[in-house]
Formats: C-alpha cells, structure tokens, sequence
C-alpha cells in the first residue's frame, strides 16, 4: 500500500497553472516508466479513463491503442464523442469495437440487478481480452485508478480494472491519475483540452444504462430510456445550478395511456435529480415545475412507447441514487 499513498508534499490541484505542471510531470514519469514500448487502455469515455488516454497520447502518441467498447449500454452520442474526440482530434490510436448485439444477447431475459452487472463485466473483458490478443508488443496496461478508488477499496474501480485476464495477458500497470481526486482530474482534463462534456461528464455506473433499464433489458425499452435520458439531461443541464447527478430511470412496469381514443400499454419514465457530497447520503433537490412540464412534454411527444412521466423524490437513505 506504501506506493499506492498520496505523497504529502503533494499540491492540491486547483489552477490551470498546476494542471499544467502535473502534466509536464507525468509526460516525463510516463516516457521513463514506458520507453519505447505499448500501452493498452480501455477507453470507457469517462473523465477518467479520457485524461489518462489524453496524457498517454502527449507522452508517447501511438503506442498508446485506446480500445473503445460499445456494449449497447451507453448515453446517447457517447461512443460518437469518444471518436471524434481521440481519433478526429487528438489523432489517437482507438480501436472501435461494436458489441452492442453481443452484449444484448447475453442480457436477454436477465431481470436480477447483480447478475446483469456480472454479464455486462465478465463480458467486457473477454472482449478486450480477444482485442488484445490482435495486438503485438503490448507490454504495459494504462488504467483510470484515481485516489479515492485505492481509498475505498485498495485497487481499482470495476469498470476500468481488466484483472480477469489470462495470465498470458497480465501487463506492467500505468495509472498516471491515482494519487488525484477527482476534481483535480477534471482540472487537469481541461488543461489538457478536453471538451467539458467529458471533463464534467456526471457519475455513471459501470454497468450504464443497464442498472437503468430495470429488470430485464429489451432493446425497444432501452432505446426509449438513452431518448429520455437525453431530454432529462439537456433540459436540467439548463438550470443555473444543476444538480450533482441527474438521469432517467425505466422501470419494467406499464401503465395505462390513451392515444387517438384508444386505450394502449405504455412504459413509465422516472426522472431522478439528486446532491450529495460523499454519495453516502444524498437529498432531492427542487426543480422548477416548468422545467419538469418541458421534460414530460418532450418525452412523451418523442419518445416512442412512454406514456407517463414521474419524479423520484426519494432521499438517501433509505433509497439508493440509482434504481438497481
């Protein structure tokens, strides 16, 4: 643990200034620790995993192949962002990987929350285990560990640790990030020109949309959810102060609807917003009527299938922030 810990001398991360020399720092400790090899990196988009690509991508350009894999379970427009961003921009090294019907397939008929995330992950790394095996002179495997994932629990968080690969594919580790918080990664990300949309992406869950998709995921219901979960985030992202985390819930329930005179089944959105400083507690904070109206009308106008919308004030405890 003596190497995992903060150095105490270490400054705190606020200013573009000390963005700028936390990098030039880690360019140096990066070209010293890799040389002239490889560097693997799963490229989930997040804040995280997108400022080690960007620092490995100033330190040694194309040794460094980002693997990008869309599981199907994604916000709307994130795999499109993560190419336009590495590969149009930054000129990276990406691999795209489309496993949106594998995924799918394997999740069909799954309704238990904890299994789903069993899938989504075991699933996960046989993919990169198989994208690996392409590649040639891998020697070392970059990872988004940031401080408070060796606080919590003494390694990595589970969506970026690939520890279940073979023994034949066990890489020298790169985590340039993991003595940083993050809101010191955020500002380190702007530094290195990183759009705000990813710098300040929200908190998502490993599993994605698939703990959101509640119960067992059709791909006509989770389409509705990344349309709905689109509007729920354009509309609350316009407020003067946005809330900590805000997104859409689906539960695996219908309601009755009238359309056209007609009584139909149709699903239920449940808009969930809430502020919390350690995610150990959380509160519900107030969002104006008028947005939440524009919200409603929006989704239900656009998005095929819905025909009710909610809002989740449950507080926690007793609620968890995400509905699985």
């Amino acid at each position: 643990m003596e190497n995992n810990k903060r150095p105490e001398t270490m400054e705190r991360i606020t200013t573009p200034a000390l963005a700028e020399a936390f990098i030039r720092e880690q360019v140096a400790a990066l070209r010293e620790q890799i040389g002239d090899g490889k560097v693997l990196l799963a490229l989930s988009g997040g804040v995280d995993s997108s400022v080690v690509a960007a620092l490995l991508i100033r330190a040694i350009g194309k040794n460094l192949v980002c693997v990008h894999v869309n599981h199907g379970l994604l916000r709307k427009g994130e795999p499109e962002q993560v190419i336009r961003v590495f590969r149009d921009e930054m000129n990276a090294n990406l691999i795209y990987v489309d496993a949106v019907d594998r995924f799918l397939d394997k999740l069909a008929g799954v309704a238990e929350p904890e299994k789903k995330r069993k899938i989504i992950g075991a699933e996960f790394i046989r993919v990169f285990e198989e994208e690996a095996r392409k590649l040639e002179g891998i020697g070392f495997l970059a990872q988004g560990t940031i401080y408070p994932d060796i606080l919590e629990s003494d390694g990595v968080k589970a969506h970026h640790n690939v520890g279940g690969l073979p023994e034949d594919l066990r890489f020298e580790l790169v985590e340039p990030v993991k003595f940083l918080y993050k809101d010191e990664v955020r500002v380190v990300g702007k530094a290195l020109g990183l759009p705000d949309n990813m710098v300040y992406r929200q908190p998502f869950p490993g599993p994605g949309l698939g703990v959101r998709c509640v119960g067992a995921i059709t791909r006509d219901r989770l389409e509705a959810l990344r349309e709905a979960d689109a509007i729920v985030r354009e509309e609350i992202g316009k407020l003067p102060s946005v809330p900590w985390q805000y997104f859409c819930a689906i539960p695996d329930i219908q309601s009755t609807g009238i359309k056209d005179g007609k009584r139909y089944m149709g699903w239920i959105v449940v808009i969930r917003a809430v502020n919390t400083v350690d995610a150990v507690t959380a509160t519900v904070p107030e969002i104006p009527f008028s947005t939440l109206c524009t919200i409603r009308d929006r989704i239900i106008a656009t998005v095929p299938g819905v025909n009710r919308v909610a809002w989740d004030i449950s507080e926690k405890p007793v609620a968890t922030i995400e509905w699985e």
